[in-house]
């Protein structure tokens, strides 16, 4: 069948399932395969449970060929269906990737954007080859604009998730190091994160920028796009901001072209959001919302998920970040420690993972950073870490280890960092403070 052809249909019934558990009635089916399990397998199923079409590319399950769509590739055959959406659209969609902070910046735009327009945005972690299509064809007729969140753990997929999203405009957070097995090195990430400056500019889109990022700012260098829109800390750009305050959340001022600071108070942690915010900002202000649709639309909006995300316990207070980790944003979150106003502050740290041939370097250097912070306690948790046991602070190989040390420690009016790879399960720890 034709993209074309299956198009039809999806207008028709423009609700799409790819999990046999969440069918929607009357959606379309797409049979994708993994490592350990094979959609096709699972039509019949997807059909009687209340899709009104299945896409399969096994001839072996085709039951008929009324119900059944026969595909070279099921995947592919998405992705193209995607593509062919977003073509149909003509309104603005905002491509975002980076190493950190790409999900809390289309949140914040999308809190600023939704005082104005009737936007979607990526929800939750759906930022791969698999998600970003998804996204496109969820996007309705009621949509004004789309936030788009790329991720890659490879040289090429930001190249073609944008060849199917699309942007109209983008930005990239920071380039740091991360998933290294995947990109080889810092410069294999530049590369991969720079094929959205690739795309921009060669569609002649809009370029935001956080103009103090050298790395950034080389990295578009050479590249013609039909609007270039500086973000930072300098009042030469066009969107300038600082901290006013981050204790522990942050309160910041901004303003435009050096006209009057319009203040901003939110229910964001860490220093480092505060270029996030101005993100927002510059999107806002770019897409016609004034600066008192901006500000509601940043204080109404609150971390989730474990990402900057300050939790009050019964004991102590925990900036609970531990959805993701890698070298640069373990510095991010370190060097926020140091200038929030504490009398006891405790430093836990779970393993950085997929850091490939630097992962001992790079742990080295985070237990080095650690030490120069004032705390109470350090505690390094996983097995990278443990191998760089100094004989100083507290290792432990597993999370459950420490969690049994924290349950001896009992922490009492604390403000306390917990920051690992998703993989480390630091959820335990939560428990115990």
């Amino acid at each position: 069948m034709q993209i074309e052809q299956l198009y039809q249909r999806y207008k028709q019934f423009p609700q799409v399932s790819t999990d046999t558990r969440q069918i929607s009635q009357d959606s379309i089916f797409f049979a994708l395969k993994g490592e350990n399990f094979n959609g096709n397998a699972f039509a019949k199923q997807a059909l009687a449970s209340g899709a009104k079409y299945v896409v399969i590319d096994e001839a072996a399950y085709q039951e008929n060929e009324t119900d059944y769509i026969l595909v070279e590739d099921v995947l592919t055959t998405l992705q193209l269906l995607s593509k062919h959406h977003r073509q149909q659209l003509n309104i603005p969609v905002i491509g975002i990737t980076g190493t950190n902070g790409k999900t809390t910046t289309k949140e914040l735009i999308h809190a600023v954007l939704t005082e104005k327009y009737q936007v979607l945005a990526t929800k939750g972690n759906l930022n791969n080859h698999i998600g970003v299509p998804l996204t496109l064809l969820s996007i309705g007729t009621d949509i004004e604009i789309a936030i788009i969140e790329m991720g890659a753990n490879h040289v090429g997929e930001i190249a073609l998730l944008s060849s199917l999203a699309q942007p109209t405009m983008g930005l990239i957070t920071n380039v740091g190091k991360a998933h290294l097995e995947g990109f080889g090195s810092f410069e294999g990430v530049k590369t991969a994160k720079g094929e959205l400056y690739t795309y921009l500019a060669d569609h002649q889109a809009v370029l935001f920028i956080q103009a103090d990022n050298t790395h950034l700012v080389g990295m578009a260098n050479g590249k013609q796009f039909s609007q270039i829109i500086r973000y930072g800390a300098s009042e030469d750009y066009d969107v300038s901001g600082k901290l006013v305050k981050a204790d522990p959340y942050l309160q910041i001022e901004w303003n435009v072209n050096r006209g009057p600071y319009q203040p901003v108070s939110t229910h964001l942690t860490g220093s480092y959001n505060t270029e996030n915010i101005l993100a927002a900002v510059a999107i806002g202000l770019s897409l016609g919302l004034s600066a008192d649709q901006i500000k509601k639309g940043i204080e109404k909006y609150t971390p989730q998920n474990n990402r900057s995300q300050v939790s009050k316990t019964t004991r102590n207070t925990v900036i609970a970040d531990f959805y993701n980790a890698n070298a640069s944003s373990m510095a991010a979150a370190l060097t926020n420690m140091e200038i929030v106003s504490a009398d006891k502050k405790v430093v836990i740290l779970g393993d950085m993972f997929e850091m490939g041939e630097e992962s001992a370097s790079e742990h080295r250097t985070v237990i080095r950073q650690a030490e120069t912070i004032p705390a109470d306690l350090r505690i390094f948790v996983g097995r990278a870490f443990y191998q760089q046991d100094n004989g100083q602070d507290h290792f432990f190989a597993t999370t459950d280890e420490a969690a049994e040390f924290l349950k001896e420690k009992q922490l009492t009016g604390c403000f306390i960092l917990l920051k690992g790879s998703r993989g480390m399960a630091f959820e335990k720890l939560m428990e115990t403070l």
